[in-house]
Formats: structure tokens, sequence, C-alpha cells
């Protein structure tokens, strides 16, 4: 974090942090009551303090993107198990070593748009992934090979896993709240691609696309890799024809293939 000059005369927290390890060793000073609540674990994991550490979640990577001078991110969705080409034989299923063309056409989508990034200096179109394997290692690891920066927003899980070696690592977040980490996916979208996934791919692509449908958020690029996938995991014509969703909201995504068709995609959505 970016250490600013403070606009009040008060002495800071950090000092006093480090001033209370000092204090004389007595019965009233390892009390747990004596500690500073800010530095006090125990006290900020409380279940009365969901409030407060939501709202740490929600500040500590918007305060560090906005020091990073990050405008507007491209926002990257798609299945953790999808390997890489030179690794489909590891793949659980022949239909998983099937879908590893599409790690190959994320890091490529990636590496043009980190490329057009660049040219903004990394202020805008900077990618962003979930942080882990598969096709968020794909964006992240198509952004390095572009010279430039991206982002990873981990999330803890029973199974702990580090974040891919290819995001920045003064980008790589972690979060403790689904909902909070969605949040910051889409709080600077400019464009989301959505590959092949499972639950959690399912769980983001539907909240983008719900809030667009809904008018919560503005329509962006929203794009789908993989045709023949997304229209056998869901009949999207159905849901138009059984009226649970209206026509024209077949509208708010388009199907690609390819890196390149994504690009001349955004390039040729409709200016809102």
């Amino acid at each position: 974090m970016k250490d600013e000059p403070r606009s009040h005369p008060f002495r800071d927290s950090t000092q006093d942090i480090e001033t209370a390890k000092q204090v004389p060793d007595t019965p009233q000073t390892r009390s747990p009551v004596y500690r500073l609540a800010f530095a006090d674990r125990d006290f900020m994991t409380r279940e009365e303090l969901r409030p407060v550490r939501l709202q740490l979640e929600l500040l500590k990577p918007q305060m560090i993107m906005d020091e990073r001078g990050i405008e507007s991110t491209v926002v990257m969705f798609g299945g953790a198990r999808i390997p890489a080409p030179d690794l489909k034989q590891t793949a659980r299923t022949p239909a998983l070593a099937e879908l590893s063309r599409y790690y190959d056409e994320a890091r490529r989508f990636a590496a043009v748009m980190t490329q057009r990034s660049l040219d903004s200096y990394g202020r805008n179109w900077v990618v962003v992934t979930g942080g882990g394997p598969g096709v968020m290692e794909a964006g992240n690891r198509g952004a390095e090979e572009a010279g430039g920066q991206s982002i990873g927003l981990n999330i803890v899980l029973p199974h702990e896993q580090a974040p891919n070696p290819y995001v920045t690592p003064e980008l790589a977040f972690n979060f403790h709240y689904f909902a909070i980490r969605k949040m910051h996916f889409l709080m600077r979208a400019a464009a989301i691609c959505v590959f092949p996934g499972g639950f959690g791919t399912m769980d983001e692509l539907f909240e983008a696309l719900t809030l667009i449908q809904t008018g919560r958020m503005k329509p962006i690029p929203f794009l789908l890799f993989g045709q023949d996938w997304w229209e056998r995991v869901v009949d999207w014509n159905m849901l138009a024809e059984a009226g649970v969703i209206s026509p024209e909201d077949l509208g708010l995504f388009r199907i690609v293939e390819t890196a390149e068709e994504a690009i001349a995609a955004i390039d040729d959505w409709p200016k809102v």
C-alpha cells in the first residue's frame, strides 16, 4: 500500500501497534481485552465483526487497484480443470483434453488485450482472472508473455491452492467472501469473456448476465467461447421460447470460437 502524508496531526495506528508490544508484562496487559481492537485477530474474526470484514475485503483491492491506476479490466472466467495443450494427457476425461484448445485461445486473447493495455500505460483493458489454474492461468500467462500486468482474484477453498505463477504479485488478491470477490470482477469490467467451465464459471456467467439484463450493470461486450459447448450446456433459444427470458436478452452476449473473433466482437460492440 502507498505511504501517503497524513492530513491530521494524530499518532498513527502502526506506531501504536509497535508501542503496545513493549508494555510491561502484567496480568492486565496479558488479558485479551487489553489488545488494540484493530490488531486483535480473535476480535476481528468474531461473528459480530462480519460487516467490518466485508468492508475491509471490499476496500483493500479497491485501494490497491486505484493506487496502481487501473481503470478498466477484461474479465476472463473459465474452468480450473482445463489443461494446457501440452498437458492434455493429464486431463481427467477425454472431454477435458479436447477443451484444452481453449487454454490456447484464452492465452492468445489475453496477450492481445494486454498489448492494448500497454498502449494505455496499463490503465485500461487489464486482464483479470480468478487467479487459479486452467483457463485462469492461461489468461494471466498471456498477459505476462505480452509484457503486461494482470490481476488474480483468488479465494480460500477447503483444498487450498496458490495463485498461478503468472499473476502479477502486487495484484494477487485473496478473498474469504465470494460475493465481494464477484463485485471486484465486475466493478471495472470493460468486457467479459467466459470459457467452458463448471459450477463456478456458471455462477459467474449468470450473475453477470443477470446484472446486465436487469439494468443493474451497463451492457458491455459479453463473449462466450465455444458454440458447441454453450449450445449443449444451455438451451438459450428454449429459454426465450418459453418466455422466461425475452428474445432480446439473447443479444446480451455473443458466442465466438477464437481470440480473433472475440477481439473483433469487442471492437464491433454497440457503444452505449
